[in-house]
């Protein structure tokens, strides 16, 4: 198990190298539009959101096909304070068109930094708090709790398309600059680099703080969970509390991700709350390696890599039907990814391979 984790964090530490290498590159014109630059920081969000994904399907058993709500939450309330500070304040222009004359009372806490930063994390965490203590608390799992979780989803996603006048409607909030200001343009690259050094350092966080958790007794007690529930559950342990625990914490980091995708992306809309955004993000999980972290990282890198390379052009009618393809076949041949490949079958087929060459 410690040689798997090493090989785990080996792997993640290479990544990251990478990534620290990326803006070097762009200054020293390997790298020739700046663009990359923030695709890849929206990847990071992703990872971001896929680390937290992995703390409950790959650890706790629970499949969640609703993150993309606690997403986009984070990334509202994210926008909402960018776009106040872009406006000093002052009402928007969908407000405007929706015939109001003051910023509504749901915006006015954006109006204060400490506030609105609290507010991305803790409107996720409430929310998604009160939904796991009935769910769990009722002992709901398996299929009913990812029926549930998409439901969930798609209220949300009806109720922030109907209120234009609060949200943008389906255009969402556009037109937003980053903590920093404007990041976009090669004028602006030492926002840009500064932006996505600390959005890297969060994800290093996250991943460290995650890998510490999964290591101790909480982590044992969750994979417990996972590998046999009702046996736990007679050992005297409080499996509601547990699950809700990490529920909630993969809620934050799902928001954490959106705030931190916004920066980059410059807006946020209904569209990153639906149900196929939220399944989406499983299939980064599952490609990359359940249960491993590192797979979470690895896997929403790749397939974002891959949709940034083959959405457009030629490829772009035929590349979503070869990812669910792909989600496919590693459900059923491939269930730890490509980290279980490399980790577990790899070696098994050059022993079995070099057993048959010494016959």
């Amino acid at each position: 198990m410690k040689l798997k984790n090493r090989g785990s964090h080996i792997c993640f530490t290479v990544i990251v190298v990478i990534l620290a290498l990326t803006p070097l590159l762009l200054s020293a014109g390997v790298i020739s539009s700046s663009s990359f630059v923030l695709f890849l920081g929206k990847c990071i969000a992703f990872s971001i959101v896929a680390i937290g994904l992995d703390l409950i399907w790959g650890y706790t058993g629970i499949l969640s096909l609703g993150h993309g709500l606690y997403f986009a939450l984070g990334g509202y309330a994210m926008a909402m304070f960018l776009k106040l500070q872009a406006t000093d304040g002052k009402i928007t222009s969908f407000m405007q068109t929706g015939g109001m004359t003051e910023l509504p009372l749901i915006w006015k806490p954006f109006l204060s930094t400490p506030l609105a930063m609290i507010l991305v994390i803790a409107v996720p965490a409430v929310l998604a708090g009160v939904i796991g203590f009935f769910i769990f608390r009722n002992r709901i799992k398996g299929v009913y709790f990812s029926i549930i979780s998409q439901a969930l989803t798609w209220a949300a996603y009806s109720l922030f398309t109907g209120l234009q006048s609060y949200t943008g409607g389906n255009v969402g909030i556009t037109e937003i600059t980053s903590l920093l200001g404007s990041i976009k343009g090669d004028s602006h690259r030492g926002k840009m680099f500064i932006m996505f050094y600390s959005s890297l350092a969060i994800l290093v966080l996250i991943y460290a703080l995650s890998a510490f958790l999964m290591q101790r007794k909480f982590g044992k007690l969750l994979i417990a969970i996972r590998d046999g529930e009702n046996r736990t559950y007679f050992s005297g342990y409080c499996v509601s509390r547990y699950k809700n625990v990490i529920y909630v914490f993969s809620a934050v980091l799902a928001a954490i991700a959106g705030a931190v995708f916004v920066n980059f992306n410059g807006s946020i809309t209904p569209a990153q709350m639906t149900i196929s955004y939220s399944i989406t993000m499983v299939i980064w999980v599952a490609v990359g390696g359940r249960g491993t972290l590192v797979g979470a990282v690895l896997g929403a890198f790749l397939i974002n890599i891959c949709d940034y390379n083959f959405s457009s052009g030629t490829m772009v009618e035929i590349w979503q039907y070869i990812l669910g393809a792909i989600f496919v076949l590693t459900i059923l041949f491939f269930k730890g990814g490509l980290v279980g490949i490399v980790r577990d079958q790899l070696p098994e087929w050059t022993k079995k391979l070099t057993h048959r060459e010494v016959e």
